[in-house]
């Protein structure tokens, strides 16, 4: 869930720009709120492995598949599906078993009947490992971010490519357009950089002083310094100043905090990132033991003990991405989906957080508030 609209370099592949299509579709599910990005109301309302490593999961029998497919599939007769990510599972696993998870609601388990080969590799070898994995002639791909489903895209113009990215498809080249995409590409995208500005908001609002602000980054994610430019820029508008605390390791964590405790920093946001879903009790712990207000972009970091979301939930969304499999597999046409974005952006506040802080919230955060925890 992440991703450049250029290869080039950090600062040219973190480029992003809003979406240009006009028309709204709605994703066909009746379970989880999807549309186009037309419609979406966001405001108001890796650690790089440096080597590839691939890990292939065998399955293990020959079941028939939840619905006849009309996708490819392998001698065995069980359907493949390629997932290809940066990083490694150690620090982006989390967005894999929540993947995994949305294809077991929906009848497909892992290594039964129907399989999952997991690619970690940096994005220099994206190309390379795509025109590989082609050769297979999978059921799918999934691209997750970007340059993964950029390449994967230069691969193939027939095997399906499921996209989960940030930043607008349209604008990187992966689709015609969002209600249309055409090709072999469709899938889900976020903006998260429309989020950045409503954290700071929300720290102003419940600390209406404040003047300095953390913002924790992952220094090794491809999207670390588009991140921090897009931080800077909105903070320039609330007349923050914001430090940069940088951690990839539980103990950058540890330092990270002591040292935010240290500088007296008022409040942090902490930055979109699977290494920090990993870490997300170690977080919150943090958090509470420097006695730090923090705000997140997902909600599951308030329900693990954190005092302020404001963002989407990772596995709501990876469900997402799960349907869009689950519909190539049953033969629906990449071009026939159009690309969603989620639209569940909720504010959710944790009030034995805020209590342990000393902190009341004001009646306008409790007002626009989704989910309330006592």
């Amino acid at each position: 869930m992440s991703g450049r609209s250029s290869p080039s370099s950090k600062a040219d592949t973190g480029r992003r720009c809003s979406g240009q299509d006009s028309t709204v579709r709605e994703a066909n599910d009746d379970r989880l709120e999807y549309v186009t990005l037309a419609g979406i109301a966001l405001i108001p309302r890796s650690n790089m492995a440096t080597r590839r490593t691939v890990l292939l999961t065998l399955g293990g029998s020959v079941l028939v598949a939840p619905c006849a497919s009309m996708a490819q599939q392998h001698a065995s007769g069980i359907p493949h599906v390629d997932y290809l990510s940066q990083g490694s599972e150690a620090d982006r696993g989390v967005f894999l078993g929540a993947f995994k998870d949305g294809l077991r609601e929906l009848g497909w388990i892992d290594g039964k009947n129907v399989v999952i080969d997991v690619h970690w590799s940096p994005p220099y070898e994206f190309p390379q490992l795509a025109a590989s994995l082609v050769k297979r002639n999978p059921a799918a791909i999934v691209g997750t971010c970007i340059p993964s489903t950029r390449a994967a895209k230069g691969a193939t113009k027939t095997i399906p490519v499921v996209m989960s990215v940030n930043g607008d498809p349209v604008e990187a080249g992966l689709v015609a357009s969002l209600a249309r995409p055409g090709g072999n590409v469709t899938g889900m995208s976020t903006l998260f950089e429309e989020l950045i500005p409503k954290w700071f908001e929300i720290i102003t609002t419940l600390i209406p002083n404040t003047r300095t602000v953390a913002l924790v980054v992952n220094p090794e994610s491809i999207d670390d310094e588009y991140w921090w430019a897009q931080a800077r820029q909105a903070a320039e508008r609330f007349r923050l100043d914001v430090v940069r605390t940088e951690a990839h390791t539980p103990a950058d964590l540890d330092r990270g905090f002591g040292s935010m405790k240290k500088r007296r920093i008022e409040a942090f946001v902490l930055m979109i990132d699977a290494y920090f879903l990993n870490e997300m009790q170690r977080i919150v712990s943090l958090a509470s033991q420097s006695s730090l207000p923090g705000v997140y972009g997902f909600r599951e970091y308030v329900e693990a003990g954190g005092l302020i979301g404001y963002g989407l939930s990772y596995r709501d969304y990876y469900k997402g991405v799960a349907r869009y499999v689950d519909k190539v597999l049953k033969g629906t046409k990449p071009a026939d989906l159009p690309v969603a974005q989620p639209t569940k952006i909720g504010l959710a506040i944790n009030l034995a957080s805020a209590n342990a802080l000393g902190l009341t919230i004001p009646q306008p955060l409790l007002l626009r508030a989704d989910e309330v925890i006592q």
